[in-house]
């Protein structure tokens, strides 16, 4: 079976939409060259870039962690699909088993300070996150929230959201989306 990457899972299914680089550069405001180093493992995206791309092929940003083939119910914590980007100081797992429900699930950590993206951004469907640890302050549309452990938002994904820790120790939440298109 062949090792996927992030760039050859971005490649493939830019390829699967006969969309050329140019076109989704053009629908991300990125540039070919730097979607070509991606696609080619050269350069890796933020989680600002990344989100952008997946949008523009109309996939959940997870899509590219997910080995097709996978059919399991239970998702072991050793075993959680983890999306972490150098410099962002953030981490995201899929505690999900996959994308092909109704809702997916997944785990944030933001170190002191983070943003989970650089600015305010939408997705399609629904959302409710869930403070486990931490003090998060979380801007939605013109509204701003402080929530501490325990805590629990609902909002709509189409409005543009953008999480940020606050607090002096690790913020870890968890998001459920509906549907599964983070």
């Amino acid at each position: 079976m062949e090792q996927f990457t992030l760039g050859k899972k971005i490649k493939e299914k830019r390829m699967e939409l006969g969309i050329s680089q140019k076109g989704l550069a053009e629908m991300t405001d990125l540039t070919p060259g730097f979607l070509s180093q991606i696609e080619r493992d050269l350069a890796e995206p933020s989680i600002t870039s990344l989100r952008k791309i997946a949008k523009a092929l109309n996939v959940a940003v997870f899509y590219f962690l997910i080995d097709d083939d996978d059919t399991r119910a239970v998702v072991k914590k050793d075993e959680r699909r983890k999306l972490n980007f150098h410099d962002s100081h953030m981490t995201y797992e899929l505690l999900s088993p996959d994308l092909n429900r109704q809702m997916e699930m997944f785990m944030g950590e933001l170190e002191p300070g983070a943003v989970t993206c650089e600015e305010p951004l939408p997705h399609p469907g629904e959302e409710v996150t869930y403070v486990l640890k931490g003090t998060m302050w979380i801007c939605v549309g013109n509204d701003e929230y402080t929530l501490e452990e325990g805590d629990t938002i609902y909002y709509l994904g189409s409005i543009p959201h953008q999480i940020r820790n606050i607090g002096s120790d690790m913020l870890i939440f968890i998001s459920t989306i509906t549907p599964p298109l983070f």
